[in-house]
């Protein structure tokens, strides 16, 4: 019986190695590194942006006499205890602290609740006229503070509130600025699928309010915090008008130092100092969650 042979197998074609396109190769997975140039760069701003502060703890620990000589040391000295008894002497700067964060921890939180409550009913709440309220109180940004000084002078001394602390407080409980920056934040990070489960499951708007919106709103609520708490320590104008020596915050005691013929530049630099480390004290707290806020913001704009 006769077989027949199986057929050849041809060898298999030479195939060609895939030639790989320049500009198209995978980053999954990779970090990007920054350049010697962008650490250069952010050297240079971290050292610029920083010198300010060096600079006032070298003047706080140096005499007058020593910031007078041309150059001035940018080392720190040995005067830094003896100048900041010299501002526990000509000012009363224990009471100006407590009067300070008084002040300004009442604005902080009064400012960033009520700014949350009107964000949320302007972002996600309909009503009547909304659009006419937000555009009144986006408008009142235009007008100079300086030009409701007088009124408001005028409305405190009929309430007799005049050297006392609410009379700074209380006009500062509710900004503009607060109000459209937690409504732009809230129509950005809360959706309205939630707010309408919610309504579904019989929740009221309280109760929306301090479950759902307070939850999400809180890093924006820590930036608005942080930035209202610097501008109500740092407000010089007001407290000035509305306070006297006798109660004074830190911005209008530290005005009462150095005084003399020639200005004891040493002392109010220790001042100074005193006046800004809880300021930055507050930044140490809540700067992780400022910074994500403004990331969560960034990312979702």
């Amino acid at each position: 019986m006769t077989t027949l042979a199986d057929p050849p197998v041809a060898p298999p074609a030479h195939r060609e190695p895939p030639v790989r396109r320049r500009g198209r190769k995978s980053r999954a997975g990779r970090t990007n590194h920054a350049g010697k140039l962008t650490y250069a760069i952010l050297t240079v701003a971290v050292l610029v942006s920083a010198f300010p502060f060096y600079w006032t703890i070298v003047a706080a620990s140096r005499s007058n006499a020593d910031l007078a000589q041309v150059p001035p040391s940018l080392l720190p000295g040995p005067n830094l205890l003896r100048n900041f008894e010299a501002v526990l002497e000509e000012a009363d700067i224990g009471k100006a602290l407590l009067n300070s964060f008084i002040v300004s921890g009442s604005i902080t939180v009064g400012t960033v609740l009520c700014c949350t409550l009107a964000g949320f009913a302007f972002a996600k709440l309909r009503f009547r006229g909304r659009g006419a309220l937000l555009a009144i109180t986006v408008g009142t940004m235009m007008i100079p503070p300086q030009l409701g000084v007088i009124p408001l002078f005028m409305l405190i001394a009929e309430l007799q509130w005049v050297n006392q602390l609410q009379a700074v407080i209380l006009p500062g409980l509710v900004s503009a600025f607060g109000v459209f920056f937690m409504r732009q934040y809230l129509v950005q990070s809360l959706p309205d699928e939630l707010i309408e489960a919610a309504r579904v499951d019989g929740a009221s708007t309280a109760r929306i309010f301090w479950s759902i919106v307070v939850p999400v709103a809180r890093p924006g609520m820590s930036v608005l915090g942080l930035l209202t708490f610097m501008a109500a320590w740092n407000d010089f104008f007001w407290p000035i008008v509305a306070l006297s020596s006798s109660e004074p915050t830190v911005q209008v005691a530290l005005r009462q130092l150095g005084g003399g013929y020639v200005h004891d530049q040493s002392v109010i630099m220790a001042g100074t100092l005193l006046g800004t480390l809880p300021v930055l004290l507050v930044f140490g707290l809540l700067g992780r969650q400022i910074v994500g806020g403004i990331m969560q913001g960034a990312v979702k704009g």
